[in-house]
């Protein structure tokens, strides 16, 4: 059973966009109500102009409902993962600049940082309240640094303090995240690389492949079992 999932940092960019729905939308399952976690194992296939590659996985969940959480969706959904290295890109560079926390106290570092998470999920809220009003509008397409801008301006100028009786769900940052909608990602991936050889030389003696691919993803679920009372 191989350790490491298609779609890791260290492989793959974004092998979710695009897969094949060879899965059945309700499969073989053992799951029961006294399970507190299922385990759902699945064959993927990678597919690049380099080859292919199949490997069996599983995916351990505690969203055990199957009709509100199908599991080839779980599956689709978990290569996403790596995703959360954009979160801490956002907050490090885009909300921060690269500067370090100014307090020098245990309790102000808290401080600081709750505050940082806390922005940084209220933009994420207007970015998905927004994406929700287009139709097939995938949230990574918006721009984390336009919210951020637009929030920022919101602050200064001190607009909208005051609500009105209509919500506004896109308001100021929502159109200006609209306005910016990033192309959708394009599904790439690369080989496993040591980043830092030993040597600079080293890449070239080992004939490591550094080269992105465009692939095709493929996934069949295999089973679908309770794990545990």
């Amino acid at each position: 059973m191989p350790t490491s999932w298609p779609g890791s940092p260290q492989c793959a960019s974004r092998p979710s966009c695009a897969v094949s729905t060879t899965a059945p939308s309700c499969p073989r399952s053992a799951r029961s109500r006294s399970a507190s976690s299922s385990i759902i194992e699945c064959e993927i296939t990678i597919s690049t102009t380099a080859g292919s590659t199949t490997g069996v996985y599983r995916l351990a969940t505690t969203l055990l409902d199957p009709r509100r959480y199908p599991a080839f969706e779980l599956v689709r959904l978990y290569h996403e993962r790596w995703e959360v290295e954009s979160a801490y890109f956002a907050v490090k560079q885009s909300m921060l600049g690269r500067r370090v926390l100014r307090s020098r106290t245990l309790p102000g570092i808290a401080q600081e940082i709750y505050a940082l998470l806390t922005v940084y999920q209220v933009i994420r809220i207007a970015i998905a309240d927004a994406t929700s009003t287009v139709p097939e509008a995938d949230p990574d397409r918006a721009s984390f640094s336009v919210a951020l801008h637009t929030a920022r301006d919101q602050v200064i100028r001190a607009a909208g303090v005051i609500a009105s009786t209509t919500i506004d769900l896109v308001g100021a940052i929502g159109r200006a995240v609209l306005d910016n909608l990033m192309p959708a990602r394009r599904l790439r991936l690369s080989p496993r690389a040591v980043k830092r050889p030993m040597s600079r030389y080293a890449c070239k003696s080992l004939r490591v492949d550094r080269r992105t691919y465009k692939a095709t993803v493929s996934i069949d679920i295999l089973l679908t079992a309770p794990n545990g009372p």
